[in-house]
């Protein structure tokens, strides 16, 4: 049996969830393409509560090369958390993490080794995607345009968390102590360089996507809700207008006051611009303050572990 190093040179993390038709090809797939590369790497499958032959499928091959290891979650994490704690689990000087089911093609792992070993912090992958409704487009489009709008910092359109990653970089992700690291978005807040290489993601190679509309919206709002400071100060802008609103509003009363006309349309329009400028107020600080708790808080497990394989009792 293959022993793999203390410290490889690469790693490679492949989440997964009911992928009972892809993991042995994924893993040979990836066998095949870090071979060509470098005989000094790990393999980790991290599984996210299957319920289907994933975490007995991927024993097997624990058992035939030391060089796979499993991490099998307690339930489903969800799709940011899991991966993450992959990452994070990763011994190698540098990381990749791909999909188990083929949409991140293998055969790309050595021109990313390539580029790490040329002095690339982080290689993303870019994917062409297919684009199956304007509906989808739109609200994909309209994801992008609210992160770059309200994001701390610029998101990578088409990013699918496809790439290699330095182990400094994932280091720096880890230190933050997100309780649901958006990874993508993570590591443009390192500071690290990143390069993008540029592919047509493929159809899936079999079963079925876990990915639907609900899960993607979740995912999206998600990625925007802990990649932006300003979308919880958005109210407070609201109420700064209100505000504004009230002044023009008042100066409209006095106005008509002043050549003996009926005011009282202006003042009541002038209370509930008013009341909305105060609710809105209240609403902005609000959201700081549960973003400033928030930042003191950090430190929520991002799984629970159930069983590891391959792994020694120091890792």
């Amino acid at each position: 049996m293959l022993k793999i190093p203390d410290r490889p040179e690469i790693s490679v993390v492949i989440p997964c969830l009911d992928e009972e038709e892809n993991a042995e090809a994924i893993a040979n797939a990836v066998l095949v393409q870090l071979g060509s590369v470098t005989d000094d790497f790990e393999i980790i499958f991290i599984d996210n509560g299957s319920s289907d032959r994933t975490a007995d499928i991927v024993r097997s091959l624990c058992r035939r090369d030391a060089r796979i290891r499993l991490i099998i979650n307690t339930r489903n994490f969800g799709q940011m958390r899991s991966p993450a704690h992959g990452l994070f689990q990763a011994k190698g000087r540098a990381i990749i993490g791909i999909a188990a089911d083929f949409q991140d093609p293998p055969e790309l792992i050595p021109q990313l080794v390539q580029r790490w070993r040329e002095g690339a912090n982080i290689v993303l992958g870019v994917s062409e995607t297919k684009v199956h409704s304007s509906l989808y487009a739109g609200l994909r489009k309209l994801s992008y345009g609210l992160q770059r709008r309200f994001g701390d910092y610029p998101i990578i359109p088409n990013a699918t968390g496809f790439g290699i990653y330095d182990s400094k970089a994932i280091q720096a992700i880890g230190e933050l102590n997100e309780p649901e690291p958006f990874v993508r978005g993570l590591l443009v807040e390192t500071g690290y360089a990143i390069e993008t290489i540029v592919f047509k993601r493929p159809e899936r190679a079999a079963g079925k996507s876990k990915n639907g509309f609900f899960s993607l919206l979740d995912f999206a709002l998600s990625a925007l809700a802990y990649s932006s400071k300003g979308l919880l100060r958005a109210p407070l802008y609201f109420s700064f207008i209100a505000m504004a609103a009230v002044v023009v509003t008042v100066l409209g009363a006095s106005w008509s006051i002043a050549f003996g006309q009926n005011a009282r349309m202006w003042m009541f329009a002038a209370l509930l611009e008013l009341q909305f400028g105060l609710l809105f107020l209240f609403l902005g600080v609000l959201g700081v303050q549960v973003r400033l708790i928030s930042d003191r808080t950090r430190g929520t497990p991002l799984v629970i572990e159930r069983e590891r394989v391959n792994f020694t009792p120091e890792d």
